[in-house]
């Protein structure tokens, strides 16, 4: 009975929830509830964390350099696509960069938000796929605690985003993302080309300090709500989630940054030297 009750209104309190849904999306792909996703996300951990060592335990690495370069540079002109959508549908298109409140119409420029942002939450399950390439190739050192709750929690709050807010200011942590993710995986890309392409990747030390520059600048323009005396943004709740995914992944990158380059530290070579065997993100 106990049960039974706690059931039911968990019940009733998810309907009254999910009623203010933005309904655009409701028949979109991943988007009729969380659960789709929590259950990929599920196998996904389960994969990295368990079941993945345990099946390449006593096998050889895959050699997926082909499927890593086509991987790569697929990520690239994704997000290139990415950003520039984003620019058309708002933040270079009108959006103030400060009090920019979510539009909920059927115009042509809304409609084009919401696809982008539901393209960039799909990203987020393609990007799983860093992880599962770590594993195939048993590089498990390189799936951290930093590279798992990233690749994670990304695409699972993003789900609550595109649901009920697909625009506004709560999407410029998107754009500023899919910019950086330009830098990163064409880096990466070049790296899977091989030894011939070394020469051109003197700026790989920087990808850790861009990295945490795309976090202060996410906690910063999410900050700025704070101070607005009259901003009729219509999920306050977001900024805050914001602002503390922000915070949160800075003091990540930061104790990452300085266990990496700081002297003393000992750290798994690929790591510390920013050779192309490591990724994150």
């Amino acid at each position: 009975m106990v049960f039974s009750d706690f059931t039911s209104g968990t019940m009733r309190l998810y309907d009254n929830w999910i009623k203010d849904a933005d309904p655009r999306v409701e028949d979109w792909l991943l988007m009729s509830s969380p659960l789709p996703q929590t259950i990929i996300l599920g196998l996904y951990i389960y994969f990295v964390i368990s079941l993945g060592p345990k099946f390449m335990e006593n096998r050889t690495p895959f050699e997926l350099k082909k499927v890593m370069i086509t991987y790569n540079f697929f990520i690239v002109l994704f997000s290139v696509y990415l950003c520039y959508e984003f620019m058309m549908s708002g933040w270079g298109t009108g959006y103030s960069f400060r009090c920019d409140i979510v539009d909920y119409s059927q115009s042509p420029t809304a409609l084009r938000m919401v696809r982008t942002c539901w393209l960039y939450y799909f990203s987020k399950f393609v990007e799983l796929l860093d992880t599962i390439f770590f594993v195939l190739r048993k590089k498990n050192s390189q799936v951290t605690f930093l590279h798992v709750f990233h690749h994670t929690i990304m695409p699972w709050t993003w789900w609550f985003g595109v649901k009920f807010a697909p625009g506004g200011l709560g999407t410029f942590h998107g754009l500023l993302n899919a910019a950086v993710h330009v830098v990163m995986y064409s880096y990466y890309g070049l790296c899977a080309l091989g030894p011939a392409f070394q020469k051109y990747l003197w700026w790989k030390k920087y990808l850790t300090s861009l990295q945490l520059v795309q976090f202060i600048i996410i906690t910063i323009h999410s900050g700025q709500f704070f101070f607005m005396e009259d901003c009729k943004y219509q999920y306050p709740i977001f900024v805050y989630i914001i602002m503390s995914y922000g915070c949160i992944f800075l003091l990540l990158f930061l104790h990452f940054w300085h266990r990496a380059y700081t002297k003393g530290q000992r750290l798994p070579k690929n790591v510390k030297n920013g050779t192309c065997k490591y990724k994150d993100h």
